[in-house]
């Protein structure tokens, strides 16, 4: 993405030119959905990009008390895009945030602690630039209903696709309903979404994103992926957001709904958000050498840093209840962290597809698309660099499938945290890593705790669930 006073320029002139009448502001929540609001293209101007947009941000989940609510967002040029689901022409831009009266960088914007954690990895002098690569999976249903009042609470979903509707009559039933955990790669008519899929890759592309494959995953009922190409930290947490308006949208101008829980079905397998990550110096990759599986000491102590503070790192990758659901045995969810050439089954897996230098990086398997991708990405660079800094050895790689070895074999080998509680538990002990030059903040951390805590954990625990009635109603 471009950016600068060209940038700007051009912006202008494609206003013009396309003769755009909205301009919609995009802007990230503390726990990590987009926000927005819209102008008419009479309001829009350079001096747009210098002098920002006045908002309330007191109803915004995380962020100021409504004594303090007068924020700021400014446009970055380079983020703009033709947004193809407003029906009139309107272009996006996604918005930095910022304190009205000081002019500086608002701490709780999740962009400003990537745009952060990338000024960090700089000042170390170790790199130059992060690349990530996320594959963020989920679900395409047909029919969502949920509720949760005093008396009562469901939830229900349904797909066409669902091997749960194998024996429904639909006038008539066709069948080719993927089984259980055998989703993987079918072709149509088993994979009844490759339409869908292609229409969101090319809406996908027409905004500038890269896009280097899609497939239907694991999981019945209409779990699938569509692969980003790497991008740096910042970009790459952007197109991640853009990856699931598309996705979404598309979905519902085609009477369906897309979900990115990490869990939306009960008994199959969940849907992840593996980040691929690697360290660049000067247009050279510093993850290839000629250790284990063809990784540099560097990339080494990268794991090394990832697997030492994975339970506070999953506070910020993994940031829901439901993420605890999907990280449990049986499934193919990483809950051992332990890393490995080729072995889906570990936490950390080095990908051997290719032997060029350029490929060589680091997968981490445990994240879920529930995360704020500008805090699971800072996290994960702030965990590897802390590694390096502190050449912090990542043990012995663990070649097996882990999936098939005893409880025995399995005692020393540490675990992901069974819980959000635990996983936030782990960050108020170790979160020293994530301080370093300012990227994370004492208040950063104490509030993202406090409101999990607050919001999510503590009414999740007060509420009965259907089955509690299945196991508890006739004691």
């Amino acid at each position: 993405m471009a950016s600068g006073n060209a940038s700007i320029d051009k912006i202008l002139n494609f206003v013009k030119t396309n003769k755009i009448q909205f301009v919609d502001y995009k802007f990230m929540d503390f726990p990590g959905q987009w926000q927005h609001f819209t102008v008419p293209v009479s309001q829009f101007s350079a001096d747009s990009f210098v002098n920002g947009y006045g908002f309330d941000g007191s109803s915004l989940r995380g962020w100021k008390r409504i004594n303090e609510s007068d924020m700021l967002i400014i446009p970055d040029p380079g983020t703009m895009f033709f947004d193809p689901f407003i029906a009139a022409p309107t272009i996006s831009l996604i918005c930095d945030v910022y304190e009205p009266a000081t002019k500086e960088k608002y701490s709780r914007c999740p962009r400003n602690i990537a745009q952060k954690a990338d000024a960090f990895l700089k000042s170390t002098g170790l790199a130059d630039m992060a690349y990530f690569g996320p594959e963020a999976e989920f679900f395409i249903f047909d029919d969502v209903q949920f509720d949760s009042s005093p008396n009562s609470a469901f939830y229900h979903l349904d797909s066409i696709e669902g091997k749960w509707n194998s024996g429904r009559d639909e006038g008539p039933n066709l069948g080719y309903k993927p089984r259980y955990k055998e989703g993987y790669f079918p072709v149509p008519p088993t994979d009844s979404l490759m339409d869908l899929r292609n229409e969101m890759v090319l809406n996908l592309q027409n905004v500038g994103i890269e896009v280097e494959a899609q497939h239907h995953e694991v999981a019945s009922g209409g779990q699938c992926e569509i692969d980003l190409k790497f991008a740096p930290l910042l970009q790459a947490a952007d197109q991640l957001l853009m990856f699931k308006y598309i996705v979404k949208n598309t979905a519902k101008m085609n009477n369906k709904t897309v979900t990115y829980m990490p869990k939306p079905i009960f008994g199959d397998n969940g849907s992840g958000m593996h980040v691929h990550s690697s360290l660049w110096k000067k247009g050279k990759p510093l993850f290839a050498g000629g250790g284990y599986a063809g990784l540099s000491e560097m990339a080494l102590y990268f794991i090394g840093g990832l697997l030492a503070h994975a339970p506070s790192l999953l506070a910020f990758t993994n940031p829901t209840t439901n993420s605890y659901k999907r990280l449990v045995p049986g499934y193919e969810a990483p809950v051992n962290l332990a890393y490995s050439q080729r072995n889906r089954s570990a936490s950390i897996r080095i990908p051997m597809y290719s032997n060029s230098p350029k490929s060589k990086r680091v997968e981490f398997r445990c994240p879920d698309p529930s995360a704020n991708p500008y805090l699971a990405f800072s996290a994960i660079l702030m965990a590897g660099i802390d590694g390096i800094v502190n050449r912090i050895e990542p043990g012995e790689p663990l070649d097996k499938d882990i999936y098939d070895m005893s409880p025995e074999e399995l005692k020393d080998v540490p675990s992901t945290p069974e819980s959000l509680g635990a996983a936030l538990k782990a960050l108020a002990d170790d979160h020293e890593y994530l301080l370093k030059g300012d990227v994370f903040t004492e208040d950063v951390i104490h509030t993202w705790i406090n409101y999990k805590i607050d919001k999510e954990i503590k009414p999740m625990a007060l509420r009965p669930t259907p089955h509690e009635f299945e196991l508890y109603y006739d004691v």
